[in-house]
This record gives C-alpha cells, sequence and structure tokens, in this order.
C-alpha cells in the first residue's frame, strides 16, 4: 500500500499573527533564561506588583466584571490580591534555574531548565488572576508566555499585561516575555497558538482543556468543578454553616472550588438548615424552586443572565417575594432540597451561582455514596468538603472517593487552591487526576513550568541479595 503525500502545511492569516507573536517571544526568552535567577526573580516580583498594586487591582477587577458580567468588584480585588501574594510567598527564595539540587539523591544534581514559550489558555472567571499566577510561575523557570484569553476576559487581560510591561520596563525586561493573542480571540488563533508553543497550560471550560490535550504539544490542563461538601453529626454546624456561606458567596461562586451541594447527615439535617438559615439563605419552596430550575436552565446550558450573579440578583430575575423571609438585599445562598443526580437533574451539576443543592443522607457511608454518584455525574478528580472532627472519615473519604483533596473543617474555595492556614500551594489550576481527564493531581505550581536535567555521578555499589529484597514472599510462599 503506498502512503499518501502530506498535504504541505499552508499557514493562515491569524497562523502568521500567532508565528509573529511566537518568534519575537522565543528571542526574548532565549536571553532572559539565560540571565540567572535575581533576573528571574526581578520578572516575577514585577508581575505580582503589577495586579496586587491597590489602583491597579481595582481597574482589574471592575474591568473584569465590567466585561464578563461574573462575579463582583471586591471579591476580585481579594482574589488578585490574595492569589498573588500566596503564590509570591511560595516562590520567595526557591531556585528554580542552574542547579537547583545536589545530593538530595546520593550522587544527584539537579538542574532546572526552561521550557520555552507557554500557551497559557484562561478562562472569563478570573481574566485577570489566572493569567498573572500562570504568567508567574512561567516566568520563575525563565520562559516567554503568550495568553489566549476567553473573549470575554480580552480587555482585562491586555490590561493587566500593560500594566505587566510598564513593570518591566523599570527592571529592562523584554516585553516580549508576556504577549496576548490580538482581538478577535478565535479558535483557530488559540489552536495555533497551542501548536506552536513548548507547552500548554489550559484553565477553563472542558472543551479548552480537551482541545490542549489533542494539540499535538505537551499540555496541562484542570477537571471540572462540582465540589460537594458532607455535614457530619460530629460538625460545628454553626462554623460549617459560615465557612460554606462563606466560600459559596465569594466572587457570586464562579471558582470551581466552590460547593454546588452540600449533603447533610440525617440526625442534624434541619439543624443545620437552620444554621444556614441564620446566615441569610434561604430555602426554596417547591413552586420557587420550579422557577428556578426553569430559568437557570435554556437548553441545556447555564443562563448568562443568572451565572455569577448575586443571590438576591437572581431571586428577584425569577419573581421570588423573599421579604416574608428575609431583607431581600441580604439573601446570600439559595437552597434547593434535591434527590436526584444526574442530566435530569440539573441542580446536581456545577451551577456557577450562589445557588446550592441540599441532599439528605441516612448515615457518614451513604452521605459519601451520595458524594460519590454526583462525582459520578460531573466534578470527578477535584475535591471534597468535610465538616468533622472524626479524622478517621477524612482519611476514609480519600482513600475511596475520586478525588484529588479532601477539604477538612474550612471554606472551601479559599482553601483549595491554597491559603494561608493550610499547606497547598496556591493557585488557581488544580488538577484533577485521571479521574478528571487530567494527568496530574496537584495544585499546578511552577515545577508543572520547567524541565529537570539530572547529572548522575556513581556513589558506592548498594546491590541487595536475593534474600533482602524477596526474603518475607520466601517466608509466605517458598522459593
Amino acid at each position: 500500500m503506498e502512503l499518501q503525500e502530506k498535504k504541505p502545511y499552508v499557514p493562515t492569516d491569524c497562523c502568521l499573527e500567532v508565528d509573529a507573536l511566537i518568534r519575537r517571544a522565543r528571542a526574548a526568552q532565549i536571553v532572559f533564561a539565560d540571565q540567572g535567577q535575581q533576573v528571574l526573580d526581578d520578572a516575577v516580583a514585577a508581575v505580582g506588583w503589577a495586579i496586587m498594586e491597590p489602583q491597579r487591582n481595582r481597574q482589574l477587577a471592575e474591568m473584569a466584571v465590567h466585561d464578563t458580567g461574573l462575579g463582583n468588584v471586591e471579591d476580585k480585588i481579594k482574589k488578585n490580591y490574595r492569589k498573588t501574594l500566596g503564590l509570591l510567598r511560595d516562590l520567595q527564595g526557591v531556585r528554580s534555574t542552574g542547579v537547583i539540587a545536589q545530593n538530595d539523591a546520593p550522587g544527584i544534581t539537579e538542574i532546572g531548565r526552561a521550557v520555552g514559550v507557554v500557551a497559557a489558555i484562561t478562562p472569563s472567571t478570573n481574566p485577570a488572576a489566572t493569567p498573572a499566577n500562570k504568567i508567574i510561575n512561567a516566568l520563575k523557570c525563565g520562559n516567554a508566555v503568550i495568553i489566549a484569553p476567553s473573549p470575554k476576559g480580552l480587555g482585562a487581560c491586555e490590561l493587566l499585561v500593560q500594566f505587566i510591561h510598564a513593570e518591566f520596563e523599570k527592571c529592562g525586561l523584554s516585553k516580549d516575555l508576556v504577549q496576548v493573542l490580538p482581538a478577535p480571540i478565535s479558535k483557530a488563533m488559540t489552536t495555533e497558538l497551542m501548536r506552536q508553543a513548548d507547552l500548554v497550560v489550559a484553565t477553563g471550560s472542558q472543551s479548552n482543556v480537551r482541545l490542549a490535550y489533542t494539540c499535538g504539544t505537551p499540555a496541562f490542563g484542570v477537571g471540572a468543578g462540582n465540589v460537594a461538601s458532607i455535614v457530619d453529626t460530629s460538625a460545628n454546624l454553626a462554623e460549617a454553616a459560615e465557612k460554606i456561606i462563606q466560600s459559596k458567596t465569594f466572587d457570586n461562586a464562579t471558582s470551581c472550588s466552590s460547593e454546588n451541594s452540600v449533603v447533610i447527615l440525617d440526625s442534624v439535617y434541619d439543624a443545620m438548615l437552620d444554621a444556614l438559615r441564620a446566615r441569610d439563605a434561604v430555602l426554596l419552596a417547591p413552586e420557587e424552586r420550579q422557577n428556578l430550575l426553569d430559568a437557570m436552565w435554556l437548553d441545556g446550558r447555564l443562563n448568562p443572565a443568572i451565572t455569577g450573579k448575586g443571590a438576591a440578583h437572581i431571586a428577584r430575575l425569577v419573581g421570588m417575594d423573599l421579604t416574608d423571609r428575609i431583607a431581600a438585599e441580604a439573601c446570600s445562598v439559595l437552597l434547593v432540597e434535591e434527590q436526584g443526580i444526574g442530566e435530569d437533574y440539573p441542580f446536581s451539576g456545577e451551577k456557577l451561582s450562589p445557588v446550592l443543592a441540599v441532599y439528605r443522607a441516612r448515615d457518614f457511608a451513604d452521605a459519601s455514596l451520595i458524594v460519590s454518584r454526583l462525582y459520578a455525574y460531573m466534578g470527578a478528580g477535584h475535591s471534597v468538603s468535610l465538616h468533622s472532627t472524626d479524622a478517621d472519615q477524612a482519611l476514609l473519604l480519600g482513600q475511596t472517593l475520586p478525588v484529588s483533596r479532601v477539604i477538612v473543617n474550612q471554606a472551601h474555595c479559599f482553601a483549595t487552591g491554597g491559603n494561608f492556614d493550610n499547606s497547598l500551594p496556591f493557585s488557581l489550576s488544580m488538577g484533577c487526576g485521571t479521574w478528571g481527564g487530567n494527568n496530574f493531581s496537584d495544585n499546578m505550581s511552577y515545577r508543572h513550568y520547567m524541565n529537570t536535567t539530572r547529572v548522575v555521578s556513581r556513589v558506592a555499589e548498594r546491590k541487595p541479595s536475593n534474600e533482602d529484597v524477596l526474603g518475607s514472599y520466601f517466608a509466605r510462599y517458598g522459593a
């Protein structure tokens, strides 16, 4: 059989645009990577201050909410600042170029090497914080970055890059180290960027993640969110309710780490609902639940008029009268009692709004089963939240559920991506392992943006005997 001759590659206009960006990025990156740790760290600090400086931070947050219609300004300001501050803390004093470790394993010297040009695919939910996080991690390892933002997030991303370039000018760094695709953002342009880059890091819609995994370039992508929280009989209900409300209301629940369901054990079910109501959550009556269901999904897709909006706004939009239960503007979260799971029960999936599905479980085993069923539908690999004083329950969930993180007695959306009171790395991109279709299950960090070369020297021979390695086997089964 004759092999068909491969058709010659003919670049389109958008390919030529991307090609120009790549060429400039490569030229800048080659110089940058050889300038040593201090220059890399200066670039990291420059990007950090570009987004953390209060006036610029507010501008970015205001533009993000204005352009995307998602979240709220004050929470985006907090997210931009806190996530960047935490990442800078994690990277402070860390060696990421040249010799980064010597004799941690006998006779092994590790050398950090740049990847080259990173294609950073970023979502509309965090059009400043996520690009900044990716840029900082990439620069820490001597790379250049080209960002492919969501179309709605382009304005905020362009403004962020403008602020970064202003800081680079102070440091004498090339602006070509950080670039952004020009408008109009298209799938063709993003695909070409991924094809030409040396590494792809994709956060956002699952279609973008799948595109990254099939682009032919090494890629890291993240899984879908649909976090469930279990409230055990041993939980401090007031504290659990406070943390769940904090997490579910932050930035109008646009984070993939916000709870979408709470599974409450039967013996504390009513008391936990009271604790949530005490924090201005509203439990919907059956008719209100149906009205919300009809409004939230249009042809099977989340309604953009509801996504990322506050609970009070959503209530007004669907005609709810909350005055007899709560001051309408104080409404924090809309609670929807649910029993079913799957496509026929949309409330069981990710909602990207302060709407929380509530499930009643007979006992802890039943609660774990409900969460397992939820993740079989959506959100496998991400994380689970547990409010309990029983440490064995957390270990059991970690050994049985398809999750990469078990977050214990914390406000989940803050804790999952790293917090100042836990030891997870600060990140806005959480790997979900093979459960979520990902090739990693860590919080994405600078280590994912570098190559490592190992120089291997001889050491004293450590060759074991058969008895050393097989003795216990022989004792049980014979040789």
